[in-house]
């Protein structure tokens, strides 16, 4: 049975039992403490939780998820995989432990004509809680599981939570027994190493209040809970390969594929070659992974998910060129990838040319990361091996990383291919240090320094902030806490009020101004009361629900409980509205101009100023650009009508509306469209009403902002119109000053670079030739030096570039047969050049570049280093070049002992 056939027989089969199908949730989870979704439940729990009300009793999903914990074991062992589908069906106070285990079994054994996966129910076992009765004869009555073949086991197998205080419960793991061939009887109890009785299926019962968790097996029972829940998880993978009759998840129809295909690439038999094996299955689920993740909307990067998706990718390519293949693999398996997912996701067909951009342009800048990382690598090597001391530090593990792109499981498979040990502790120390720091920016941008637990206190008193930026830019609001920077939860600093030049954060009951978010700067404004003023300076949501404005008291004093107006800067609203809604328009213009795959990665925009990152692969050309700012204005131009409307996700993206890559929605979104169909999008931003309201749109700048990414910049509005006047005014004094019209400028400076080219030229010619007559001058100069035909000069005014090929043309007019030493130095800026050139007669006696070179940067205050047949370097005291002459003349008389 197909992998996406038992997908859609589990979703069918309890759409008929009255849930309701959720689609999967991204890849991007929606908790800010997890880079993934890990599990099927994650995108449910607030409303297992009881955070939030769940909006249907009872539902079911296909969740993708990604778990890159065990990344080293993948491919070494059958069960380990980085991407999944977790099958789940959740009730939120509606049925419980019988209903949840007879849905599981009507699925598990039902029969195939009546949409079942018809397990052999004499092959079914399960596990129960220790105590839990009601389970244990529930799969007796129900399922009519024979006593034997229901286990008991204990906390750490049959038991769940969140982790920290809250719900919790037992659960029940359905088995399913493989046969004697996998190993002894006697059901899970006794096979710890899973590979007989293979767990399917796991039913989780949240009935308990948890509170005091220490740890997986320690917590405290308070009680009951008044509504409870169900949460299941079925590994959708492992069902694929026991229903497919394969023996592991590599095997099944959605992976095999690329797996084949990477073999007939190297040209080798799966399952010939045990190193083999492992790494084309590491090639089959990474490049799988990949394609979801790209799939999803994240990119390739240093840090967090995009680091994750660079590894795994890097990872495949890696593993395709251990097997022996040296061309790029990637266009080759991932279209093998999006076929064998496709019937599931449909999406990644309509997407793929975006995705397999940005996986391509991967590994084509893997590929150039490799050829000089690995130099680097080698060179770190022999340093270290002749350090005596056959390991990479920390230091040097990191800058492979952080400078050059190595990820650092490639360091270390690479130094364990050749004896050599890597300081991973040290390495792992200055990642931790460099998130560390990134972390406590983005935190000191979002809470100051301030514990958040300060303003989940004003949350839990006060509830969610009245927040009125779409409706106003004026509201009558009540200071509900000053918060000081370095206030925890318990200080009574917000007791004291906040006086004249003091920067303090100030929570409202209710306010107009936006807060940061969506690439969106904060709004600036003033709060006034009686007696004072205070300057809006930024405005954050440290905690979902509230908005902390930071503010700089201009007079009088804050306190807490003071009622005050707060009032949004008329024109710095104007002008973010401008910007945002000047993106919208950018986006919408690129993908008219490139194409659908021109999608937006990310943005940022403040009053008069925007810039937006998209998809795409190499510089744009001048026409190209032209072409998006003419769409663009053309859409200012004809004042389209900008509206908001909220919808559910669902509905959002059956309408057309295109989501952010990377960002995390709740049910119900907010959809901005300008001019209808022609740009539409999710987004939680400010906007002008009508597109004319933006004004003048300048595109000033195209770049790159990464491999696959692209970045334009553009400026709007009042701004927008600065900048073009700017531009005129330098092309009215550039051509007064060229005393050429305006029209003609281009055509002018044109013949100017031509005629500095041709000039260019022309000295260099004139230098090659003095340099030619200087060579035979100075091979003619050779002096005897202990047998060594020594050639030493100050040619001035040369670079390093000119004296290395100077000294090389002396050495070439030299008799090969005899040992010979070019010593040049040339003084040029106030900076000396020094370049040591010896023919092969001269290394053969013994005699090295770099000991010649090393001896003359002494005496001009030098360094440098190269071959035993070349070498090369510099100075700062010219006023030492006789002496460094010198000193590397007897540098020859040393090295020769005569």
């Amino acid at each position: 049975m197909q992998t996406a056939e038992i997908r859609r027989r589990f979703l069918e089969h309890f759409a008929q039992r009255g849930h309701t199908v959720v689609p999967s949730a991204s890849l991007v989870s929606p908790d800010p403490s997890l880079l993934f979704t890990v599990a099927g439940m994650v995108p449910f729990i607030p409303y297992l939780t009881g955070r939030e009300p769940a909006p249907f009793p009872r539902a079911t999903s296909v969740q993708k998820c990604v778990r890159t914990l065990d990344i080293e074991e993948v491919g070494k062992t059958t069960r380990h995989g980085t991407f999944f589908q977790m099958n789940g069906n959740f009730s939120f106070g509606d049925y419980f432990k019988e209903g949840a285990i007879q849905h599981a079994w009507e699925l598990i054994t039902g029969r195939l004509e009546d949409g079942g996966l018809g397990f052999d129910p004499d092959r079914i076992w399960v596990t129960v809680y220790l105590d839990d009765d009601e389970a244990a004869d529930a799969w007796h009555r129900i399922a009519g599981l024979p006593v034997e073949r229901i286990q008991r086991l204990g906390k750490k197998d049959n038991y769940w939570h969140t982790g920290a205080a809250g719900p919790g419960g037992p659960c029940s793991e359905i088995y399913f027994d493989r046969g004697p061939q996998f190993g002894p009887d006697g059901g899970p109890l006794v096979d710890t190493a899973g590979d007989r009785f293979l767990e399917i299926w796991n039913l989780v019962f949240m009935q308990y209040e948890l509170t005091d968790v220490r740890g997986k097996e320690e917590f405290t029972v308070v009680g009951e809970l008044p509504r409870k829940n169900i949460d299941t998880g079925m590994g959708l993978e492992r069902v694929a390969y026991l229903l497919q009759g394969v023996d592991n998840m590599y095997e099944i129809d959605e992976v095999a594929p690329v797996l084949h295909r990477a073999a007939d690439l190297a040209g080798v038999t799966y399952g010939k070659d045990v190193d083999a094996d492992v790494r084309l299955r590491v090639v089959a689920d990474h490049v799988r992974s990949g394609l979801m993740l790209i799939g999803d909307g994240i990119t390739p990067g240093n840090e967090g998910r995009g680091y994750i998706l660079r590894r795994l990718l890097r990872r495949a390519v890696r593993s395709m060129k251990l097997l022996g293949v040296d061309e790029a693999t990637l266009p080759e398996l991932l279209p093998v990838s999006k076929e064998a997912m496709k019937a599931s996701y449909p999406e990644l067909e309509t997407d793929f040319a975006r995705i397999s951009a940005v996986a391509y342009a991967e590994e084509e800048a893997f590929r150039r990361t490799l050829t000089s990382g690995t130099t680097l690598f080698e060179t770190a090597v022999a340093q270290a091996r002749k350090a005596g001391s056959p390991t990479l530090s920390g230091e040097q593990a990191f800058s492979l990383h952080d400078t050059y792109g190595f990820p650092i499981d490639v360091t270390l498979e690479m130094a364990a291919e050749q004896g050599v040990t890597v300081d991973e502790a040290g390495f792992r120390a200055l990642m931790t240090e460099q998130r560390d720091r990134a972390r406590a920016d983005a935190r000191a941008k979002r809470t100051g320094s301030v514990d958040v637990l300060a303003y989940r206190r004003l949350l839990a008193e006060h509830g969610p902030t009245d927040w009125r930026a779409y409706d106003t830019l004026r509201t009558d609001s009540r200071v509900l806490g000053v918060v000081r920077e370095g206030q925890d939860e318990g200080g009574d600093e917000g007791e004291r009020p906040a006086g004249p030049g003091e920067i303090t954060r100030v929570v409202l009951d209710r306010t107009p101004f936006y807060a940061e978010s969506g690439g969106q700067v904060a709004d600036a404004g003033i709060l006034t009361w009686d007696g004072g003023r205070a300057e809006v300076i930024d405005v954050q949501r440290p905690v979902k629900g509230l908005v902390a404005h930071q503010v700089r008291v201009l007079e009088g004093e804050l306190t807490e409980g003071a009622e005050l107006t707060a009032e949004v800067d008329r024109e710095w609203r104007l002008s973010a509205c401008q910007a945002h809604s000047g993106t919208h328009v950018v986006h919408a213009a690129l993908r008219q101009v490139l194409g659908p795959q021109a999608l937006q990665s990310g943005s940022y925009n403040r009053p008069g100023y925007l810039r937006l990152d998209f998809a795409w692969q190499g510089a744009l050309t001048a026409q190209q650009r032209t072409d998006i700012e003419d769409v663009a204005n053309a859409a200012v131009r004809a004042d389209h009508r900008v509206s908001a409307s909220w919808m559910t996700l669902p509905e959002a993206q059956a309408f057309g509306a295109l989501a952010l890559f990377g960002e995390t929605y709740g049910e119900q979104v907010r959809v901005v469209e300008i001019g209808g169909p022609w740009s539409r999008e999710l987004c939680g931003g400010t906007h002008v009403r009508g597109s004319a309201q933006i004004g003048t749109l300048a595109l000033t700048g195209e770049s790159s902002v990464g491999s696959g990414a692209r970045r334009v910049e553009a400026v709007v509005g009042l701004e927008g119109f600065r900048y073009l006047a700017r531009e005129r005014d330098l092309v009215r004094q550039l051509a007064e000053l060229l005393k050429s019209p305006q029209d003609g400028l281009v055509d002018r400076v044109s013949g100017m670079v031509a005629r500095l080219r041709d000039l260019d030229r022309e000295l260099a010619d004139l230098r090659a030739q003095q340099n030619l007559a200087a060579a035979g001058e100075l091979a003619a100069s050779a002096a005897d030096v202990a047998g060594v035909a020594v050639v030493t000069g100050s040619p001035a005014g040369l670079g390093g570039g000119d004296l290395r090929t100077l000294a090389l043309d002396v050495r070439g007019r030299l008799a090969a047969d005899r040992p010979s030493v070019v010593l040049l130095a040339s003084e040029s800026g106030g900076k000396v050049a020094l370049v040591a050139a010896l023919n092969a007669a001269a290394v053969t006696l013994g005699l090295s570049a770099n000991d010649v070179l090393k001896a003359a940067s002494a005496p001009v205050g030098g360094r440098g280093g190269g071959k035993s047949d070349v070498a090369q370097g510099g100075g700062t005291d010219p006023a030492g070049i006789p002496a460094a002459l010198q000193a590397g003349i007897q540098a020859v008389v040393t090295a020769t002992g005569r």
